[in-house]
């Protein structure tokens, strides 16, 4: 396996409305495929300042930017590899667990035990080349049974020769409006107006199949947009597009050519609250299409680049107009999925009501 990696150039955000956050979930916090052993890095996830790092054992952590003893960053401490040290005071935590080794200002005339003292951490897990973080409700505690936690989202794969890329972008929107943009199936001819992806006069009404699926909705097994130029390259392709709370989506292309051989693209794309008004957009993607073509890779980074810079820049327009918060209007059928979106959110967030598609539904729309 090779990954390739690429880097759009961050914008600076601006508070704009807030959203409400669904917590008890896993959520991208960084890229941790280059945090080497003994080295931390600090992010910010769901409105909580994290510091991740990667013990000398290889062990990832992530803990809550925060000592418990007077509040000032740990980041600020130091780290060997084995504990974070606080800068203030010099109480020493291992990192995955939280707990407290040492309390440097102890005497022997003391009775209070470190051990029985722990900062926030949280669970942490590696795929994809990203650090995981659960992130508990507030008032939940420590999280001590991993085993109860939902399974890590992954990319999937259906081989194991493949590239993989990924993308970056921060958005100074809150992550509804993130990610309905994400979804958002009209958009296309107008935000991704392109030689090499669509044009304006490519616009055309189009038929999707929708079925439910667990916290979220799919667009059946269709072939791809016939006014994408990258799908015309593969033929006749069959693509499936899932959502699913809080905040991913999963599209999966395969084509098989004449002689039977099945070739496919996947991509996983999440939007992430960083604040409640602020969040990030990462795309995770792997192929195994023209894998034998060296000059793919820097190719696909290149205009995958471009894609998102579109909607990157769209977003930190209509974040102008958002931050006088208007009011704005969903309409049938192209803005169905983002209703959908609203409604299993509220469902998530109360822990009660139905799924809004009680069965598959077909939506028309023009892009």
């Amino acid at each position: 396996m090779r990954v390739e990696q690429e880097l759009v150039q961050l914008c600076a955000p601006k508070d704009g409305p807030p959203a409400e956050m669904i917590f008890g979930d896993w959520y991208p916090a960084l890229r941790a495929d280059g945090l080497k052993r003994g080295e931390t890095a600090v992010t910010m996830l769901l409105g909580i300042p994290m510091l991740l790092g990667r013990k000398s054992d290889g062990a990832l952590f992530a803990m809550r930017d925060l000592c418990p003893h007077r509040g000032i960053p740990l980041s600020a401490g130091w780290f060997d590899g084995e504990t974070v040290q606080c800068k203030y005071h010099g109480w020493r935590f291992e990192p995955c667990s939280g707990r407290c080794e040492e309390i440097p200002s102890l005497t022997s005339h003391d009775h209070l035990e470190p051990t029985k003292i722990f900062a926030n951490s949280f669970p942490v897990a590696e795929r994809d080349g990203y650090a995981w973080v659960y992130v508990p409700e507030a008032g939940a505690g420590r999280v001590t049974d991993l085993a109860a936690l939902p399974p890590v989202p992954e990319l999937p794969k259906f081989g194991k020769r493949f590239r993989s890329a990924h993308l970056v972008a921060d958005l100074p929107c809150n992550v509804d409006h993130g990610i309905i943009g994400l979804m958002d199936p009209a958009h296309g001819p107008f935000v991704h107006r392109a030689w090499w992806w669509r044009s304006a006069a490519s616009i055309h009404e189009k038929t999707k199949q929708f079925e439910p699926i667990p916290d979220g909705f799919r667009m059946s097994a269709h072939a791809p947009s016939s006014n994408s130029a990258p799908y015309r390259l593969l033929g006749k392709p069959v693509t499936t597009i899932d959502f699913t709370l809080p905040n991913r989506r999963y599209e999966t292309i395969r084509a098989v050519n004449a002689k039977g051989k099945e070739s496919w693209f996947a991509s996983l794309t999440t939007v992430t609250p960083v604040t409640a008004s602020t969040c990030r957009i990462d795309v995770i993607a792997a192929w195994d299409i023209f894998y034998h073509i060296p000059f793919v890779t820097p190719v696909a980074k290149y205009f995958g680049a471009k894609f998102v810079a579109q909607d990157q820049q769209t977003m930190i327009e209509q974040a102008r107009g958002l931050r006088s918060n208007p009011g704005l209007m969903l309409i049938d059928d192209a803005d169905k999925p983002a209703k959908w979106y609203f409604a299993l959110k509220q469902r998530r967030l109360i822990g009660v009501g139905e799924h809004p598609l009680n069965g598959p539904v077909e939506l028309h729309w023009r892009s």
